[in-house]
């Protein structure tokens, strides 16, 4: 479908700059795009590109002053991404949407099914399942005994969701997460070998959670791993038994977290970030990328390295770490220099 600059700026609240009937029927990259395509330009980084970009219309911020002409028609917006998410949600809704059961799937009799879902080909039900309204679940997912998936979520194909896992509603699981597999625990034998400890407990997702692809979610020894509501966790994520995570937390891809560790509401943690087991990771706490955590943090902190420090200690202490051979070879020369003093 194609949409004028008009009615684009009406969607988002903009204001035009250009030509309103400028139409477009694709997004792209602000440095790929071509004739016919919308872009948008919200890191400074790309200022650049926005004076030869073949694109028609740009969503910018309503404080961008351009310092050469542009082509393009420009919508000013508050966020221009923001705005561009609100955009892609309209052009995702707008996609065809899948209703009914697969003859090819597995239901048993104890499987209860709210309206409009769906159920995809080769997907396998336990027994005494409950599916919300407006779930979809694609095709070669299965999903064990006693789970409750909320209305409006989202799983796509491959995920396993292990028997008594609870799901909350408008949750996105995306494919071949692992939701509810055993957590990691075995009690050491005194001839070396370790003997298995069963885990008995669930995990629980509240709402509007999003779970990446290849993340996995290990079910309580006791009692319950929870994913608290707003939680967005990224692809090839590992929350191990007992964790809880706090609303509103974000986690990037490969970050992963030890047994019975409680993080805190509205952290953000960085890619690759390793956070112990049995700490308790305060509110609003930021870590950098490749984080190692080994005590507990306080709210608000920001941190980075292995072992964490404060990202300004450690910002500080880089300076040494970068100039370590040269210290070294400074201090040998005094060294030096004092024996011949000395002599």
């Amino acid at each position: 479908m194609e949409y004028s600059a008009s009615e684009i700026a009406g969607f988002v609240n903009g204001e035009i700059v250009g030509n309103p009937a400028a139409k477009v029927s694709e997004l792209a990259k602000i440095e790929e795009a071509k004739e016919g395509t919308m872009t948008f330009l919200a890191n400074p980084a790309y200022t650049q590109y926005i004076y030869s970009t073949n694109a028609s219309i740009v969503l910018v911020k309503d404080d961008f002053i351009p310092e050469k002409p542009i082509k393009a028609t420009l919508i000013k917006v508050k966020d221009p991404y923001v705005a561009l998410a609100g955009l892609l949600e309209l052009y995702q809704v707008q996609q065809p949407e899948r209703k009914g059961v697969s003859e090819l799937s597995f239901v048993p009799k104890s499987t209860r099914i709210g309206k409009n879902a769906y159920i995809g080909e080769f997907v396998s039900f336990g027994e005494n399942v409950s599916i919300g309204e407006d779930v979809k679940i694609y095709p070669n997912c299965s999903i064990g005994d006693n789970v409750n998936i909320g209305k409006g979520t989202v799983v796509y194909s491959g995920v396993r969701v292990y028997q008594n896992t609870s799901i909350g509603s408008a949750c996105t699981i995306h494919s071949n997460a692992v939701l509810g597999a055993d957590g990691f625990g075995f009690a050491p034998q005194t001839d070396n070998n370790y003997k298995k400890v069963a885990q008995i407990g669930n995990v629980i997702i509240e709402d509007n959670v999003e779970i990446g692809a290849g993340t996995t979610i290990d079910r309580a020894t006791l009692g319950s791993t929870v994913i608290k509501k707003g939680v967005k966790l990224d692809n090839l994520i590992q929350i191990g038994h007992n964790v809880v995570i706090g609303e509103n937390t974000v986690m990037a891809a490969q970050s992963g977290v030890a047994g019975s560790t409680k993080i805190g509401r509205n952290c953000m943690i960085g890619g690759q970030a390793g956070i112990s087991g049995h700490l308790t990771i305060g509110n609003d706490v930021k870590m950098a990328g490749q984080t190692g955590v080994s005590s507990n943090i306080r709210d608000g902190q920001i941190i980075m390295g292995s072992p964490a420090i404060e990202a300004s200690q450690y910002r500080k202490a880089f300076i040494y770490f970068r100039n370590f051979e040269k210290l070294v070879a400074r201090i040998d020369e005094l060294e030096k220099e004092l024996k011949r003093l000395k002599d």
